[in-house]
């Protein structure tokens, strides 16, 4: 036994050096905010959205033209070839042929006067416009929470892989002094048996560790462009996780004022009672002021070699009087699409609630699990020791302190899930607010260690 004391404290310098190595970030790691700016110009996603909100910006100056005067020019030249024939008071039928090129130039002007449909039509541009903007910011909030649980998740990786192999090179040393004890007579083939089966299962576990950090880490990098060969870790010793300020009523009432969510949908209702406006407008007169200014040479067989030049100018009412129907159907299709709407806007009021509630309690909860889990991990390091002295001692075997290493490995890989998934509450919070992006991703990015001394 006394051979085992040696060993014993080689492991936990092994425990702690790949910790040590992971909080030691490189002063070119790649940090939260660098990966996220990197995001809004690489992601795809993002890069579609834009395209689509420029889309619907061109929905404005399309209904403002409506209200414009309409310009048009025509103009057609044509080769004639006539052959009549005429019946003559004898009898006999006499055949006249005439070729002659026609040519006539027409431009004309329309201006609308009154048509209450292009001033709804406009407003209801003008609402699509704010709900294209809209969708674009929670596109670019949903993207805060995507790169950070890409950046978290790759972190959280990392994490097990650096217990595990301290939990390999722990059991190693233990499996080693299971050995030289058994040599020597001091130990049990058991023990030998318990430490081999250990390691073996923290070698199959590495493994699949190995290859999820693989996975994660090309998770970042398609959103981000960017290697994640080296990422900031979180700074242990300075992170300080608090409660969230203010109340949850408060943060609902936040979140109902600025959610991009609640934005554009509020602005899709207001598109579909503008749609209301418009076919209502379907039984309303329309005045346009017309003119026009026409040439024209041989313009029919009356007329060969005659030249005609015509000015016009006057207004254009017209009365709609009977469509078959079509414009009420239209109406009250208009009025189904507008309650739907208003129905979605209540919906997603309530959800969003829900949600607001449910990452507010995570970051409240999260702020007392991390408390435990720390404590957890102080108990479960003192009954690691208790059990090396008492394996010392004769009165514990190996396997209780392969089961003490275990469930220090357990405590520390929950307190670093809590750790993330404090942030990663933090920053659905903020983005189901509708706080500034920029602001949450700096708020995350100062718990990491973004250089080196």
């Amino acid at each position: 036994m006394p051979r085992l004391i040696p060993a014993l404290w080689r492991r936990n310098a092994l425990c702690l050096l790949p910790l040590a190595l992971l909080v030691a970030a490189p002063a070119w790691a790649l940090d939260l905010r660098q990966a996220y700016a990197a995001a809004l110009t690489h992601d795809a996603t993002i890069r579609a959205a834009r395209a689509s909100t420029a889309a619907a910006h061109e929905r404005l100056p399309q209904a403002r033209a409506q209200r414009l005067p309409q310009i048009s020019l025509s103009a057609a030249r044509n080769y004639n070839d006539l052959t009549s024939t005429t019946a003559e008071s004898t009898g006999r039928s006499r055949r006249f042929h005439n070729d002659y090129y026609s040519d006539n130039q027409s431009l004309n002007l329309r201006l609308p006067l009154y048509r209450p449909a292009l001033g709804a039509q406009v407003l209801q541009a003008q609402a699509q416009v704010e709900d294209a903007n809209a969708l674009l910011e929670r596109d670019e909030q949903a993207l805060v929470v995507r790169v950070g649980e890409a950046y978290f998740d790759a972190l959280l990786a990392r994490d097990q892989v650096a217990l595990l192999q301290a939990q390999k090179a722990s059991h190693i040393s233990l499996l080693d002094a299971a050995r030289k004890s058994f040599a020597v007579g001091a130990g049990t083939s058991t023990d030998i048996d318990e430490a081999q089966a250990r390691l073996d299962l923290t070698l199959a576990q590495e493994l699949e560790v190995q290859q999820h950090v693989e996975f994660t880490e090309r998770r970042l990098e398609v959103l981000t462009g960017l290697s994640a060969a080296s990422l900031a870790p979180l700074d242990v010793a300075r992170f300080a996780p608090q409660p969230p300020q203010p109340r949850m009523d408060d943060w609902i009432a936040r979140a109902e004022h600025a959610s991009p969510e609640l934005q554009a949908l509020r602005a899709q209702g207001e598109a579909a009672r503008l749609e209301v406006s418009k076919a209502e407008a379907g039984h309303q007169p329309t005045l346009d002021a017309v003119a026009s200014v026409s040439r024209s040479h041989s313009d029919n067989v009356t007329s060969v070699n005659t030249r005609y030049a015509q000015k016009t100018l006057g207004l254009q009412l017209s009365i709609p009087l009977y469509s078959g129907g079509a414009v009420n159907s239209q109406v009250r299709q208009a009025l189904a699409s507008q309650e739907r709407a208003g129905e979605a806007l209540e919906s997603a009021r309530r959800e969003l609630g829900v949600r607001v509630h449910q990452e507010f309690r995570s970051m409240a909860e999260g702020v007392l699990r991390i408390r435990a889990l720390e404590q957890a991990v102080r108990s479960a390091q003192q009954a690691l020791l208790s059990n090396q002295k008492s394996l010392q001692a004769g009165s514990r075997t190996t396997l209780d302190v392969l089961q003490a290493e275990q469930q220090k490995t357990t405590a520390l890989r929950d307190l670093a899930q809590a750790r993330y998934r404090y942030l990663l509450a933090q920053l659905r919070l903020q983005s189901l607010a509708g706080d500034d992006r920029q602001e949450s991703i700096q708020q995350a990015n100062a718990w990491l260690r973004t250089s080196i001394p």
